[in-house]
């Protein structure tokens, strides 16, 4: 049995009446094996190609993820919509949603996904602007503490073009608006 799940095995028997009972005999390794499953995500290759003198707002919505808040390891999920403007070269449309994958399949809090993925495409692809938007349900908000359910937490990050454009700004918000 692995360290975790030897950790997750004194937990139940710490929290349950019936710890060996047959339900509960494979939870500490499929726990553990979720938790290295989760917080592995697969490694990708930014695939990224020659714009070919593209220059509008590239934007993709409704990109699923889950993550575990790093205060109290409860699930937190939701969609996020991430956009650019490229400079002069294009990302591959699933290295979008791969992108966020990877920076949320961690020990994290919302705001820094949000941040990462945006910092992730500026330093990949130097685009004149990134724009991503998180809206998450978080378990650690519903189920616990102040117990509001379906409560949607929104963070927000611009780059370039989008931060000190207005109109860039709003066409992407705009644009979110629409896509829902």
């Amino acid at each position: 049995m692995s360290s975790v799940a030897a950790n997750i095995a004194a937990i139940i028997k710490h929290i349950d009446k019936e710890p060996g009972r047959e339900g509960l005999r494979e939870t500490p390794n499929r726990y553990a094996k979720f938790i290295e499953e989760f917080t592995s995500p697969p490694a990708f290759t930014p695939t990224t190609f020659a714009s070919e003198g593209y220059n509008e707002m590239i934007v993709q919505d409704n990109i699923a993820f889950y993550s575990l808040c790093e205060h109290h390891l409860l699930p937190f999920f939701g969609t996020g919509t991430v956009a650019y403007i490229p400079n002069e070269r294009i990302i591959g449309l699933s290295k979008l949603a791969r992108t966020l994958e990877h920076h949320s399949r961690r020990l994290q809090n919302q705001e820094r996904i949000t941040e990462q993925v945006a910092e992730y495409l500026q330093d990949i692809l130097k685009p004149k602007g990134v724009g991503v938007v998180l809206s998450a349900r978080h378990l650690c908000m519903e189920m616990r503490g102040v117990s509001k359910p379906n409560v949607c937490t929104t963070t927000s990050t611009l780059r370039g073009i989008f931060k000190t454009n207005p109109r860039t700004r709003g066409e992407f918000l705009n644009l979110k608006k629409g896509l829902r």
